[in-house]
């Protein structure tokens, strides 16, 4: 029993190690190429949406496949960070000329707004469960925005005009340096989160919340403390964003950029953190190539891409006939495949002619039937088996 807890303990470390590891290797990619000469400001920018990509995925994961909650307005927190956050930072141009440490300041004062966002809007709509919810924080997002294109210390319709803190192409490693970092401070912080007894209580809630609140679990404290948290790292997102872009729009924001955000979460799969960050890789790229490399009419097609791509994993996941696929197709058992195929090696196991002859027995198959059914019998055909009675045969 020891043994196992030991190997479930060490396979659990590797499993989230790995998240760490992939970042990691973002990081690095986009700091060899700067140091090599390769990092155009294009590739600079596609990395930093990258990062804030990855906040944002990890974040939505975290209510819709932990807390099981559907939520389409994880862009709404994003936009309140960009422009709260935004304003905060050109408020501080004056005073702090360090763009790092206004950048840092910004991004605290974002997030913060957001989770207060995340209070006020959560405490009400959780009560709601499934399609009720996504409604209620679709229109969240949508109000939100129009909210920002309305006031005119925003900058209106025409957008905050950010440039003042905008990273230019002197500068351009050091937005994407950050945006990754935070994004390792947010998984270390949300993956031990998961591990602790909080994170088991969320699913716990996730799985069946009568028996949670059986249990003693508070179903409501748990729920709000999620989406408080998603919220918080969304303004953060939306405060890199606004020092990303030099100008914050609120058209950015619309309820495509919240699909796009839950399509890197179904795509990596619910509940996989791992997931989500290989497909807010994945998605930032496939944006870049289709607006750089096909026809803008083409380019435009991307979200019905998403869509169909939503609705495949959909009924991928719970098409009862697609079970056995589903079950063959799964990381585990490819990988054990994969090590059965590695121990399987055919140069080391070939016939021995020679060893035949150490075969312990040489007493033929149909024999050994043969005496079990017939006692009375006598094999006078094999000189090595004896009679009925246990003697040799003469």
């Amino acid at each position: 029993m020891a043994g196992y807890f030991k190997s479930a303990k060490k396979d659990f470390k590797i499993k989230y190690s790995i998240n760490y590891l992939l970042v990691l290797a973002i990081l690095a990619a986009g700091l060899i190429m700067y140091f090599t000469g390769g990092l155009k400001m294009s590739y600079a920018r596609l990395f930093t949406q990258i990062g804030f990509s990855v906040i944002l995925a990890v974040s939505l994961n975290l209510v819709v496949g932990y807390l099981g909650e559907l939520s389409l307005g994880h862009a709404g927190f994003m936009c309140i960070g960009a422009y709260v956050g935004g304003k905060f930072a050109l408020s501080l141009t004056q005073a702090i000329p360090n763009k790092l440490i206004v950048l840092i300041l910004a991004m605290l004062v974002g997030g913060l707004v957001s989770a207060v966002f995340g209070f006020v809007i959560g405490l009400p709509s959780l009560r709601l469960k499934g399609d009720y919810l996504a409604i209620v924080t679709l229109a969240f997002g949508e109000i939100v925005r129009n909210i920002f294109k309305n006031q005119k210390i925003f900058g209106g319709a025409m957008g905050l005009q950010t440039g003042a803190i905008q990273y230019d192409s002197r500068q351009r490693p050091t937005l994407y340096i950050v945006t990754l970092v935070v994004a390792l401070v947010m998984l270390v912080l949300i993956q031990n989160f998961i591990r602790s007894k909080h994170g088991r209580a969320v699913t716990a809630v996730r799985d069946n919340e009568i028996a949670a609140k059986a249990m003693g679990i508070n179903v409501t404290f748990y729920k709000l403390f999620v989406f408080i948290l998603a919220a918080f790292f969304a303004g953060i997102a939306g405060v890199i964003y606004s020092h990303y872009t030099a100008t914050v729009l609120y058209s950015f924001f619309s309820y495509n950029y919240s699909i796009e955000i839950l399509v890197m979460v179904v795509l990596g799969g619910m509940g996989s953190i791992t997931g989500s960050i290989i497909a807010a890789v994945l998605v930032p790229i496939i944006n870049y190539l289709l607006q750089n490399y096909v026809p803008a009419d083409l380019a435009a097609l991307r979200y019905l891409i998403y869509a169909l791509v939503l609705i495949f994993i959909v009924v991928f996941s719970n098409a009862p006939a697609l079970q056995p696929l589903r079950d063959k197709l799964r990381i585990p058992v490819l990988l054990k495949k994969l090590r059965k195929h590695q121990k399987h090696d055919p140069a080391k196991f070939k016939d021995d002619e020679a060893s035949w002859d150490r075969v312990p027995t040489k007493i033929p198959m149909d024999a050994i039937l043969t005496t079990d059914i017939n006692p009375n019998r006598t094999n006078t055909g094999n000189p090595d088996i004896g009679d009925s009675k246990g003697g040799k045969s003469k």
